[in-house]
């Protein structure tokens, strides 16, 4: 009835006329009571829907969003009330669909199924995705240190945090989709000598940034962020494309930044993370590693990257799962054209020392990543050649300044020219300069 556009004419209509006659700001507010004594008498959201009136809304609800004639009525009417207006919908998720009804968080994101029952066929991976490397890790470290926690955002499957989550559930902390207040409260609990660890999407740390920089960064508190999905992230679509947190952190004072090459690697770098007793954050991407390359990993050297295969005239630097394509590359190119792959690990602080060496024995450089190209890893490796007025050419593989479509991640990064065959043919292209010079 609030919402129709006789009555809200009639209402409007009748506090103009009190408030030109004696004693009409009196009867305006035993009108006004009255109307959220009818509201209160008829609505289950009473307390929600004072609040929102005094705040200078017209609360409209709550409506059945399943309802779709009568939630056609209200929206109709609701754009015709002058002012601000709150309209409260309710909808149950999965509704129509009773397995989707009754296990809400297997059907938040799900591919095939079976329609008759709800019966969904869970591919199983001989090895651990990297979200799972990690849930494993951290638990791992959690059993030596009873100071590590875990936070997620809502996200205990995503993340995989369910894992930690059984072992420790006094030291698990989900705040719901509520990532600023998740940053923020790891920043508090490591004040208290804590080590908080915090695992959110690469794409949704972004709501928290102005919380990485004021309570994390500038007070130098040893909080990790761990962002999952960071790179293409396929099905998933544009939203959830994690492109761009290289860009927003590695700005930052006291930031470290790593990246795994495979699922393995993530347990040291999990160790060193948390003995820094600074910010760092981890970025690693959606699924698996692609299996052809997984000798163990090297130590973790502070700001140090590690060569996994020598060449020459060409570097490849690497950063994360970009390593499999860099190996991938290496394989394909004949004997006479192999190039220098590095494992980088480290976007801050690069590792100087090794881009030096790299620079008085190859002509070119050759960059990475799953990450926009502008201001990600290759681009801070520009910087630094520019700034050392390195004799180098630098080239950068990532993604350009678009938004990524659902696809398959294959596919997705065979279309940047992040693929073994792609990377191989550029190799042998700059072989083809280098002798024609």
């Amino acid at each position: 009835m609030r919402s129709k556009p006789l009555f809200n004419a009639a209402r409007e209509k009748v506090k103009d006329i009190l408030g030109h006659i004696p004693f009409g700001d009196t009867a305006r507010k035993a009108l006004s009571t009255a109307e959220e004594a009818g509201m209160r008498f008829v609505s289950s959201e009473p307390k929600t829907a004072v609040i929102f009136e005094e705040m200078g809304f017209r609360y409209v609800g709550p409506i059945d969003g399943h309802d779709y004639d009568t939630l056609c009525d209200v929206i109709s009417n609701a754009k015709k009330i002058a002012g601000p207006v709150l309209l409260h919908v309710r909808t149950v998720k999965g509704k129509g669909f009773e397995p989707a009804e009754l296990d809400k968080r297997t059907f938040h994101g799900v591919g095939p199924f079976e329609l008759e029952n709800g019966k969904i066929e869970f591919k199983s991976s001989a090895r651990p995705t990297f979200s799972e490397a990690f849930a494993d890790a951290l638990t791992t470290l959690a059993d030596r240190d009873r100071k590590v926690i875990a936070i997620t955002a809502a996200m205990p499957d995503g993340t995989q945090l369910k894992r930690f989550a059984r072992k420790h559930p006094d030291r698990y902390f989900d705040v719901g989709i509520a990532e600023a207040h998740g940053v923020c409260f790891a920043a508090g609990a490591a004040t208290s000598g804590l080590k908080p660890v915090v695992a959110i999407y690469s794409t949704f740390l972004q709501r928290a940034y102005d919380q990485v920089v004021h309570d994390i960064v500038i007070q130098n508190l040893p909080v990790v962020l761990c962002m999952d999905r960071a790179g293409v992230a396929g099905d998933d679509g544009p939203t959830h494309m994690g492109l761009y947190d290289i860009a927003y952190l590695r700005t930052l004072p006291h930031m470290t930044i790593m990246a795994p090459r495979i699922e393995a690697e993530l347990l040291p770098m999990l160790e060193h993370a948390l003995g820094l007793g600074s910010p760092v954050a981890i970025r690693y991407p959606r699924g698996n590693s692609n299996g052809n390359h997984l000798e163990p990993p090297a130590p973790i050297v502070h700001g140090r990257g590690e060569v996994l295969r020598r060449g020459a005239g060409v570097a490849l630097l690497a950063l994360g799962n970009t390593c499999d394509h860099a190996l991938d590359a290496y394989d394909l190119v004949d004997e006479g054209e192999k190039p220098t792959v590095v494992n980088m690990r480290f976007v801050r602080p690069l590792d100087e020392v090794l881009l030096i060496e790299l620079a008085q024995t190859h002509r070119k450089f050759v960059t990475l990543e799953e990450h926009s190209l502008a201001g990600g890893f290759g681009s801070a490796v520009v910087e630094f050649i520019a700034d050392r007025n390195l004799d180098v050419i630098v080239e950068r593989i990532g993604v350009p300044n678009i938004l990524i479509q659902h696809d398959k991640q294959p596919q997705q990064r065979a279309g940047f020219g992040l693929s073994g065959a792609h990377i191989a043919a550029r190799v042998r292209r700059a072989a083809e300069t280098a002798a024609k010079l």
